[in-house]
């Protein structure tokens, strides 16, 4: 129905004149004379939105696409703001690079949320005023993004901003199409600006995807993490004096448990305890299996322990997404440096680099329909459940009622974190083309902390992102 100009790719600068464009040639160039790019020898000004496809579904792709180009968009960036004075945004580029066409890599219609804060959000009117007084200037925009879409997996990555920021699982970016793909008023808004600038294609825009609420899920506790090492880690532990980060034993995400026993007798609380930003970037704490409490990147790094000597100690360290953005680019995971117990060094680790994803993939554990009335509890444990939809295989989210923190996978695809405690994302997006229609779809979901007496989940038809509970304060923030 249309071309879209891919972008990214690097632009061709041709030494011919504009008048000797060979017959049928395709080129894009860029014409410093006349302040514009040329597409097959013609002025060209692309009007462009990011997508990110590791985002989206494969299935996806084609809706996707086809809703930016119904949207007006003549480019797509596959892979700098500006404020409201457009014409001073543009005055840096034009003092390194007087001639040749104005351009806008990156116009921010959202932001990216952060896990203990606020949803991100920004007017569909002020989007749309910006992109309106660049299209008046002649510009070339990108606008980032126009879908968001998902940080799947253990892929969701982290920020630095005088502190450790890690990102939610959703990059719904509140962009023109939602983390779901579906058509908004910021989209419409846009599309009726571009509309005054070049036309539009003809024909409707595209409906938003079906959503179903499948309801309530009840889970079963297969067991605790401790008790499935052999299987979570079937090559065995490496042995260490000192701890080892997550590079030094190969583990490029997700999880590693590193185990010690207490030196002496411990009958007084004594400190547990880490150096400052050691601990990267969360360890969930376990005396004898009894789960005491987490120490914390930029958060509590200190917890009285009491036990005897020769008692096992267990830090399950969870990797919460790297650094991927400005400053502290090495951001090594793990127990980065040693833990002491009562100002004594801890030394004799036993390290397991955990495959949680292996283990899952490889239809461990199985599911069960036996979930009701299971009992649940504190630490580290991995929870399982089924059901079969009502002959359909529509995109759904899914709620996490009582749960604390952990990592959700549905038929072996690992969907990505949860953690509704701290917010703000509430749910967790859950594509249709993972789901089968007729058989049953499997759930799989290591909590980390504690789960609630009657374990389920619930499914809904819509997402909720914006509620907040601080874990400082244990007040509930909410966005302005």
């Amino acid at each position: 129905r249309g071309r879209f100009v891919r972008l990214g790719l690097g632009l061709e600068c041709s030494q011919l004149p504009w008048g000797q464009v060979c017959a049928g040639a395709r080129s894009f160039q860029v014409d410093y004379a006349h302040d514009c790019f040329r597409k097959d020898g013609t002025p060209f000004r692309y009007i462009s939105g990011s997508i990110h496809y590791a985002r989206v579904p494969r299935p996806a792709w084609r809706d996707r696409l086809l809703k930016m180009y119904m949207s007006g968009l003549n480019a797509v960036q596959p892979d700098g703001a500006q404020g409201p004075n457009v014409t001073a945004a543009f005055a840096p580029q034009r003092l390194y690079e007087p001639k040749g066409p104005l351009v806008n890599s990156e116009y921010y219609t959202g932001w990216l949320d952060y896990w203990g804060e606020p949803h991100a959000s920004s007017s569909p009117v002020q989007v749309a005023r910006g992109l309106q007084d660049m299209l008046q200037l002649g510009a070339n925009v990108n606008m980032y993004m126009f879908q968001g879409g998902t940080n799947f997996g253990y892929w969701s990555g982290a920020d630095y901003k005088g502190c450790y920021k890690p990102v939610t699982t959703s990059y719904d970016y509140d962009a023109p199409l939602s983390e779901a793909g579906d058509p908004t008023e910021k989209l419409f808004a846009i599309r009726t600006v571009i509309g005054k600038f070049q036309p539009l294609p003809e024909g409707p825009m595209p409906p938003a995807t079906p959503k179903y609420a499948y309801g309530h899920v009840p889970l079963r506790k297969q067991g605790e993490v401790l008790e499935l090492l052999d299987v979570l880690c079937p090559g065995g532990p490496i042995r260490s004096q000192f701890p080892l980060t997550f590079e030094a034993v190969k583990q490029a995400h997700g999880f590693v448990l590193y185990r010690t026993r207490l030196p002496r007798d411990v009958w007084d609380p004594a400190p547990l305890s880490a150096p400052p930003n050691s601990v990267c970037d969360r360890a969930y704490v376990l005396l004898n299996g009894e789960y005491q409490g987490r120490l914390e990147r930029d958060g509590q790094m200190t917890l009285n322990l009491t036990g005897q000597a020769g008692a096992r100690l267990d830090l399950l360290v969870e990797n919460m997404g790297r650094i991927n953005f400005g400053v502290n680019a090495s951001d090594f995971k793990g127990l980065l440096q040693n833990l002491s117990l009562d100002s004594a060094l801890l030394s004799d680790w036993l390290i397991y680099p955990l495959d949680v994803d292996s283990a899952v993939t490889r239809g461990w554990p199985l599911p069960t329909t036996q979930a009701e009335g299971s009992r649940a509890g504190l630490g580290p444990a991995l929870y399982t459940g089924a059901f079969q939809t009502p002959g359909v295989a529509w995109d759904t989210f899914v709620k996490f009622p009582g749960w604390s923190k952990g990592q959700l996978w549905i038929n072996g695809f690992n969907v990505g974190r949860y953690w509704p405690v701290r917010g703000p994302q509430q749910t967790l997006f859950v594509p249709g083309s993972l789901l089968s229609a007729s058989a049953p779809n499997n759930i799989t979901l290591l909590e980390l902390e504690g789960a609630p007496p009657r374990p389920f989940v619930l499914f809904l038809d819509r997402p909720l992102f914006n509620q907040t509970v601080s874990a400082r304060a244990g007040t509930e923030l909410r966005p302005p």
